[in-house]
């Protein structure tokens, strides 16, 4: 019933109107803010998780395909207000691989879906992100050198699976993780991180938008409007979550970020399975 609700709900909005006016009803936008506020104070505290965090949730109202190019926005503008009091922080020798790699494999990643099945591999990711957050969470120590080859190999990692699933940001820190790197770095580091991959995935969209006669649903107005009504309640979540972040000590951090990123990849897995089981059915 309560399925059926939504589904008419989000159709009606389908409707054509003002790029100002609110892509949802009242009710639904109420809960499509909530949901991005809850985000929003995960991003602000860990570094990552709002886009995983933020479609999972919102995929229970709206098609993901609706809000998905907005969340890429909105990641960039958390980025861009996280970035400053989190720029001294930044270890520039992580950062500076992790983007290499991710420029060497995330188009790897890309290209690999032309030739296997998304959801099978989606769902092999997020259960290997899965089986080692919950070995890391358990006590499993695996001390990570910092050296050039293990931060390229990480970045590579981070994009391959970027490419592949579009969680490379949950390898990345399931990999910080246990390198023992301290908490302001990790989650500062990753900011930036987060911030050059996610420019690359605009930049990449406008070429395409060039390229074709028509201009794709990333730069159009109804994503405008979508990240125009989600952005202060993304906003208001992140400053509350930079303030939950202070006088955190490297074990709550450490906790807390593998309770969420066991989460975030549960989330992937079971979107995973559901897709798998709809196909299989039709």
């Amino acid at each position: 019933m309560a399925r059926e609700f939504i589904r008419r709900e989000s159709v009606a909005q389908c409707r054509p109107m003002s790029w100002l006016s609110a892509p949802l009803s009242p009710l639904l936008m109420a809960a499509s803010l909530a949901i991005v506020f809850g985000a929003g104070i995960v991003r602000g505290f860990a570094g990552f998780g709002f886009s995983a965090l933020s479609v999972a949730g919102l995929a229970l109202i709206v098609s993901p395909a609706q809000v998905v190019p907005a969340i890429f926005v909105l990641e960039v503008l958390a980025s861009i207000s996280l970035l400053r009091s989190a720029a001294r922080d930044i270890d520039w020798h992580w950062l500076s691989w992790l983007i290499a790699g991710n420029v060497l494999c995330l188009p790897l990643g890309i290209l690999l879906l032309a030739w296997l099945p998304e959801t099978p591999l989606r769902l092999l990711i997020g259960a290997l992100l899965l089986l080692a957050a919950v070995l890391l969470r358990s006590g499993f120590s695996l001390a990570l050198a910092p050296s050039r080859p293990v931060r390229l190999g990480v970045g590579m990692a981070s994009g391959f699976v970027n490419g592949v699933a579009a969680i490379g940001g949950i390898a990345v820190a399931v990999m910080l993780s246990t390198s023992q790197i301290a908490p302001a770095v990790m989650r500062a580091t990753l900011i930036a991180l987060f911030l050059f991959t996610d420019l690359y995935a605009l930049a990449c969209s406008a070429l395409v938008s060039l390229g074709t006669e028509a201009p794709t649903a990333l730069l159009g107005a109804d994503t405008l409007r979508w990240a125009l009504w989600l952005a202060p309640a993304m906003l208001a979540g992140i400053w509350a979550g930079q303030r939950s972040f202070v006088g955190v000590s490297p074990a709550q951090f450490r906790r807390h970020v593998l309770n969420l990123l066991m989460l975030i990849a549960a989330i992937s897995v079971l979107r995973a399975l559901v897709e798998l089981v709809g196909q299989s059915g039709s």
